[in-house]
């Protein structure tokens, strides 16, 4: 298990610091990460959440149902309760909160999912539409509410005035027409519609599209490690609990949602661990993406990540009753 973790902990420890060390050394420009920003968010991770849920069989989705529901309770929960602590506590902004919330509400399902579940499970055991479904849920149930409060401080740093029901309807649209949420939501609709007519995307859209988002992964991370590249950071009281809500609190939330709803234990061990991930980088590219510097996201960040090394064997470890009795 130990190399299982570190063969999938490798290539993104590598590419952050490829990305950290560029902007050090001034390769990139880390004040000014615009253009790799709008390639990713806009084309390159779309592209990737559309070929991940259109190439996902419709009937393989709708089984996976009591898994979306576990995850997206879970992830729920926890950003609920560190956008309290950050508003209510830490004093921080909406826009800050947002993306510290994301960060350790939403998994890092995209480089850690497959490698872990296929050295729980084994391969062609159904893992790979376990991560492809955690990576529609995510991109669909969860950045949303991210997007609509950093647009809600866009427009109030505007002075706009628009409030209640108009607003939210408002925020809602702003939010849906992103690319990054509107591509795995077109690639639902295309797998049901696929689905219906029993046939598969075309081969020849499918050559097309795959080299874009092969490329958000990679570009994520270094995108990342460049932005981190112009930060001091700092582990404070807020970036711990961050860490400990993301790695130890959120799988045991996913958990309590298994035995509450009487989840199948293979699902909701699946969904515990993918939920046990380390934190994820959207947090921070969504901030990177509206002005909004968070250096306790950036922090949490790392430090979940480097926890996850310790925190992930346990889970496997004490979930592995569940389907083992």
């Amino acid at each position: 298990m130990t190399y299982i973790i570190t063969k999938a902990l490798a290539p993104i420890f590598l590419i952050l610091l490829l990305g950290y060390w560029a902007g050090k050394a001034k390769l990139v420009d880390n004040a000014n990460v615009s253009i790799l920003n709008i390639f990713l968010m806009d084309f390159s991770l779309p592209a990737a959440l559309f070929l991940a849920t259109v190439m996902t069989p419709w009937a393989g989705i709708y089984r996976q149902l009591p898994l979306v529901a576990e995850l997206t309770l879970a992830m729920w929960v926890a950003y609920a309760v560190v956008y309290w602590l950050c508003v209510k506590v830490w004093k921080k902004s909406s826009a800050d909160a947002a993306v510290l919330a994301l960060t350790v509400a939403l998994p890092n399902y995209a480089a850690l999912g497959l490698p872990i579940l296929n050295g729980v499970f084994g391969e062609g055991t159904g893992t790979s539409l376990n991560v492809a479904v955690a990576i529609a849920t995510g991109a669909v149930m969860i950045t949303p509410v991210c997007l609509m409060l950093l647009e809600r401080a866009k427009a109030a740093e505007k002075g706009a005035t628009d409030s209640g029901l108009s607003l939210l309807l408002k925020l809602i649209y702003l939010s849906f027409k992103k690319p990054i949420v509107f591509g795995p939501l077109a690639g639902v609709a295309g797998s049901a519609m696929l689905g219906a007519f029993r046939t598969k995307l075309p081969e020849l859209a499918q050559i097309a599209i795959r080299p874009l988002g092969l490329a958000a992964l990679a570009t994520a991370l270094f995108l990342t490690g460049v932005i981190l590249s112009a930060r001091k950071l700092k582990v404070n009281g807020a970036v711990l609990v961050s860490a400990l809500v993301k790695n130890l609190i959120q799988p045991f939330i996913a958990w309590g949602v298994v035995l509450l709803f009487g989840i199948d234990p293979v699902v909701g061990r699946a969904g515990i661990l993918l939920i046990a991930l380390s934190a994820g980088f959207f947090g921070v590219v969504f901030g990177n993406r509206y002005g909004v510097q968070s250096p306790d996201a950036e922090g949490a960040l790392l430090v979940s990540t480097g926890a996850f090394v310790v925190t992930i064997p346990l889970f496997i470890l004490i979930t592995a009753p569940m389907v083992h009795p």
